[in-house]
């Protein structure tokens, strides 16, 4: 038996800490893997808690594991990995400065891919990468390190006398049903929602992957074109047991895709309808699954859904073709209509920085957000991911190399006509032109769960440590700006 400590390392992840704190749901998962191997497990959310590498040190120290285990995902999404692998390795470097025996290990989509780059460059502080979907290869690994026999384990790379070796990738899971988090290792006192009302929050994965072809996105890539969903009736039991257990009062579905068969779908709805618990859902999905579901949409919001994000990203259509979103304006602009129709909060993302990107387009597209009239809207400079379309198309206008600036708002790409620094004003500059009007509009929505919701998230968003740090660029008070807006 092996002592695990599974660490979400320190890393502020701008609009997502915004709202609240998500358990790392995908190290929960791990951890339920191995404790079902035999293995005692524990785990440090250092990003939850505010924490900094000493108090991984500390965490480490008392522990005294024999492996550590770090993952580079953001808490809500996969999709966006790259900017929190150097945090995740600083983290397996303290482990180790801690006791160079103890095993590191990484996994997430940027060292999946990036596997070589990923090794050779901390050679000293990681010992092992886990490719693609882990919970199977953990438990396998963890078995083959007292031998050292690892040729076997499908799924993980490392260095042996000094090469670099990749095992063949593992099969998807067959059955995902099978697939519990260890939800008793999360302290339950971290995760919580910000916005009114607050309450306690969890997430939920109801199926993986994306077939979609989006160019900039991971989840294809990750998931290689596949998607899998767990039986309804079984994603009901993980929502009871967090309501009634662990008293959620929300959850965010995080997966990439949930709604994509829609029979299926539906079921869950009905399921979450019947019964009727006490909890609300945030959740993501496509466009044109909002307008498919046009019929069933007051469902969504009998099962509890409150909040919805729709990837908008383009206000034009040649962008849109041009980064493969396979969605029309048209699509867009319904979507977001529909979720406010059905008293639901509408979010949803704009992006700046493309290569023939220009003052007039910017301006073009923050028009196109207001006509759009989402509740909340992103704008977020180009990113291409290094794994994905993107990036070789790209890469004659990439700057910036730094992985820890692949966060969707430092802009990593030089357009032809502009500066990165014009990009990273007209970010700012969107977010406060959008966002001021929209403070007025909310103290007259007449629903109060709506009006509450809608102004703690926007003052929120405006008062983010990221927008004030860029708003001070301009020389702007983000948070005088809006007392002068609302009047007081």
């Amino acid at each position: 038996m092996s002592r695990i400590l599974l660490v979400p390392p320190p890393y502020d992840c701008w609009g997502v800490q915004i709202i609240g704190t998500w358990p790392p749901l995908q190290l929960a998962y791990l951890g339920g893997a191995a404790e079902a191997a035999g293995h005692e497990v524990r785990l440090y959310d250092a990003m939850s808690q505010d924490s900094d590498f000493e108090g991984v040190r500390s965490a480490v120290k008392d522990y005294q594991p024999d492996v550590v285990v770090a993952f580079d995902y953001m808490p809500v999404t996969g999709a966006v990995s790259t900017a929190t692998v150097p945090a995740a390795l600083e983290a397996l470097a303290v482990a180790k400065s801690v006791d160079p025996d103890i095993v590191t290990v990484i996994g997430g989509p940027h060292p999946t891919f990036l596997y070589e780059e990923t090794l050779q460059d901390n050679a000293d502080s990681l010992d092992f990468i886990l490719r693609g979907e882990a919970e199977e290869t953990i438990p396998e690994l963890l078995s083959a390190l007292p031998d050292g026999d690892l040729d076997d384990v499908r799924g993980i790379a490392f260095i042996r006398s000094g090469e670099v070796i990749a095992t063949p990738m593992r099969p998807h899971i067959a059955n995902l049903n099978d697939v519990k988090p260890a939800w008793h290792l999360l302290d339950w006192e971290l995760y919580h929602y910000n916005i009114e009302p607050w309450g306690r929050m969890a997430s939920i994965l109801t199926s993986r992957g994306c077939m979609m072809g989006c160019s900039f996105c991971s989840h294809r890539q990750f998931w290689r074109g596949d998607w899998r969903a767990r039986d309804p009736q079984n994603a009901i039991e993980e929502i009871r047991e967090l309501v009634d257990n662990y008293d959620v009062e929300f959850i965010t579905m995080i997966d990439p895709y949930p709604t994509n068969d829609r029979e299926r779908w539906e079921e869950l709805l009905d399921l979450l309808i019947a019964e009727d618990m006490d909890v609300r859902f945030l959740m993501e999905t496509r466009v044109e699954d909002i307008v498919r579901d046009e019929a069933i949409l007051p469902k969504y919001r009998q099962a509890g859904i409150v909040h919805i994000y729709v990837g908008a990203e383009a206000t034009d259509q040649e962008t849109l073709d041009q980064i493969n979103k396979e969605i029309s304006l048209e699509e867009s602009r319904r979507a977001i209509q529909l979720i406010a129709e059905h008293d639901m909060i509408s979010e949803t993302s704009f992006v700046l920085g493309f290569p023939d990107e220009t003052q007039e387009s910017i301006d073009r597209t923050l028009k196109a957000a207001r006509e759009f009239n989402p509740d909340f809207a992103h704008f977020l400079a180009i990113t291409p991911w290094p794994y994905a379309d993107l990036w070789d198309e790209y890469q004659e206008y990439i700057e910036d190399f730094d992985y820890r600036n692949y966060n969707l708002i430092e802009p990593v790409i030089k357009p032809k006509a502009m500066s990165r620094k014009e990009i990273d004003m007209a970010i700012i500059t969107c977010y406060g032109k959008f966002y001021m009007p929209k403070m007025k509009e909310f103290m007259t929505v007449k629903s109060k769960f709506r009006r509450d919701y809608l102004l703690r998230s926007t003052k929120m968003i405006m008062q983010s440590s990221f927008l004030v740090k860029k708003f001070a660029r301009l020389g702007i008070d983000p948070r005088k700006a809006m007392k002068d807006v609302m009047g007081r």
